[in-house]
């Protein structure tokens, strides 16, 4: 039986331990709103649009904030975290890990490929949409910085494969939590709300610290500031 296992059936032998960082956690779901939000307000058109390019530029901020967090942020937040070479990702699929290697806290191997994965494509089509032109009433507000034709290509991707894609990692995202839940018993949902993990291994805190969650704020307003700044190059 695995540690993870053995800690999702066996509370009472397992220990608490903050994984997940408050920061981290408001960027995951505020993340989920602005990703739903923007695939409604796409689908529905008309008035809609002016704010499926808010939720656009929110979620800029968004990714620019993470980017930054898997640098600074807390211990189980950062790329260096869970960043595997192809090893460790044989070692997770064989549950032979070695001292040390706490696939059971943070992301594990394939769900690294999976944040990585996501961050990449949104951030792909975040761009495609500053470029975009809905040949009606709006465009994207970096069009005047492309040729026609690459906005064109850009809005062809951003309206099909860039979609597309988009729906098939949230998908396959969806059945991972499903399938952790219901094969392994392990709840990958709730610490995600509230942070914390029950784990039998000696795993360190991820450090959600006051002074953390204050540049968290900075850094949040800094990456807003951003995305309004690349706004208001569209005039």
């Amino acid at each position: 039986m695995s540690a993870v296992t053995s800690a999702a059936t066996n509370p009472s032998s397992a220990r608490r331990v903050r994984v997940w960082d408050l920061p981290t956690r408001l960027f995951h779901w505020s993340l989920l709103v602005c990703v739903a939000g923007s695939i409604v307000t796409a689908k529905v058109g008309g008035n809609a649009t002016p704010w499926h390019f808010r939720l656009g530029l929110a979620t800029l901020a968004l990714i620019t904030f993470r980017l930054v967090w898997g640098l600074v942020g807390g211990r189980w937040s950062r790329f260096t975290s869970f960043i595997y070479g192809p090893g460790a990702m044989l070692r997770y699929l064989r549950g032979q890990p070695r001292p040390g290697e706490h696939f059971e806290v943070g992301h594990n191997p394939l769900g690294s490929l999976s944040v990585f994965g996501l961050l990449g494509i949104l951030a792909m089509q975040v761009g495609t949409g500053l470029v975009a032109d809905d040949e009606i009433a709006n465009t994207g507000p970096l069009i005047s910085f492309v040729s026609g034709s690459v906005s064109s290509a850009a809005t062809s991707w951003h309206k099909t494969g860039g979609q597309w894609l988009i729906f098939t990692l949230v998908g396959l995202h969806v059945a991972a939590i499903v399938f952790y839940r219901l094969r392994k018993r392990i709840d990958l949902v709730g610490p995600m709300l509230h942070g914390d993990k029950l784990v039998e291994t000696d795993a360190p805190d991820t450090g959600d610290t006051a002074l953390r969650r204050v540049l968290a704020l900075l850094i949040g307003a800094a990456c807003a500031a951003l995305a309004t700044w690349v706004n208001s190059l569209g005039g």
